[in-house]
């Protein structure tokens, strides 16, 4: 049986292990996440500046929530498993800007927006989902744009190169995987040729305009075409190069009904030759598993529900919500129900004493 994550074995007050009281607060807790409303929810046992002490004490980092999941990961480990790559934007309008809470290009909005942006690798294995690194975008540099001249500020480090130093990170703490699945944002040749050097096979989505070639022969002639305009059935696979990247790979087509009707074309790239066509699109199937991750960290974990206003405090608890989304799945596993019916099981109950304690004031 999946262990859940720690319990806490001392008596009072919860010892060194807030880490695990706080992430138990988070998903108990609907409204903001406060060091006085934890202090509130245990009448006072632990104070709320023992609390914040605490969360600015040290900077949480994707090492010490390897110490907290590694467990979980050896017991679910498969030669076939996925690390699954996204990122994700918290908007938070109304916080003070810093290296962290700054401004940040959303994609499904299609303007900046200010907030976090957390990039994120789940590993699956065996129908379980457990975050095992994560890296906080930062931009300390300020700089004057020289059409606006607005102050705007810049990473020293890319989205690319975060996710090339997870890799190397979960290599080095060896766990099984073979697969690594991405977006399209992640499609560069500098990205799929590390995979390949760390032993690893990607599977990736690709633009409508990335150029490739069917033939070896066209590759040395230069005639690339766009993938669009491949003529592929849906999961059906063609090998070819694409143009750039030296080693073959697999072409497949994905082909969706949307609710209007209309047909949607997703094309992708995988490094793994021994697949077929259904084998490619079953796997990279997978890689909803981090949407469903990042829609639990905000609607279960209160990532955006800090108050926090310094840099520490903020990683922290981004961090925090993280280990509590993974206790969600342990729970999940336990008990059978998803994260969502898992808080709502946990409100009805808060509601039922809520309502007993209501009865309990209106006979006095």
């Amino acid at each position: 049986m999946l262990r859940s994550p720690q319990q806490i074995s001392v008596s009072f007050p919860y010892g060194k292990n807030k880490h695990e009281l706080y992430t138990d607060y988070l998903i108990c807790n609907s409204g903001f996440a406060t060091a006085t409303g934890l202090s509130a929810m245990l009448d006072g046992d632990i104070s709320h500046d023992q609390m914040t002490r605490f969360l600015s004490a040290k900077e949480y980092t994707s090492k010490d929530l390897w110490g907290q999941v590694k467990a979980t990961v050896r017991q679910i480990e498969q030669e076939d498993g996925c690390l699954i790559f996204d990122d994700t934007i918290q908007e938070k309008a109304w916080t003070d800007e810093n290296e962290i809470m700054c401004w940040h290009f959303d994609h499904c909005k299609g303007r900046s927006v200010r907030g976090i942006n957390l990039l994120n690798a789940l590993y699956y294995s065996g129908g379980v989902s457990v975050p095992v690194a994560f890296e906080v975008v930062r931009k300390p540099n300020q700089f004057s744009d020289v059409k606006t001249h607005k102050v705007k500020r810049a990473s020293e480090v890319t989205k690319n190169e975060l996710m090339r130093d997870m890799i190397t990170i979960a290599v080095a703490n060896a766990f099984k995987f073979r697969y690594v699945l991405t977006d399209s944002w992640f499609a560069s040749k500098e990205n799929f040729e590390f995979i390949l050097k760390k032993g690893k096979h990607f599977i990736s989505a690709l633009k409508d305009n990335r150029l490739v070639a069917l033939t070896e022969e066209d590759k040395k002639e230069g005639r690339f075409v766009r993938i669009s305009q491949l003529e592929l059935a849906d999961r059906q696979a063609v090998r070819g190069w694409l143009k750039g990247f030296q080693q073959e790979v697999l072409f497949v087509r994905r082909v969706f009904t949307n609710k209007d009707g209309s047909i949607g074309l997703l094309n992708l790239v995988c490094s793994d030759l021994t697949c077929n066509g259904e084998q490619v699109a079953t796997i990279y199937q997978k890689r909803w598993k981090v949407e469903e991750f990042h829609k639990s960290l905000k609607s279960n974990a209160g990532l955006a529900k800090s108050p926090t206003r310094t840099v520490t405090t903020q990683n922290n608890h981004i961090f925090m919500s993280i280990y509590a989304v993974f206790k969600l799945e342990c729970l999940k596993i336990k008990h059978k129900a998803n994260h969502f019916a898992l808080r709502t099981k946990l409100f009805i109950k808060a509601n039922q004493m809520a309502y007993e304690e209501l009865q309990k004031l209106q006979a006095a």
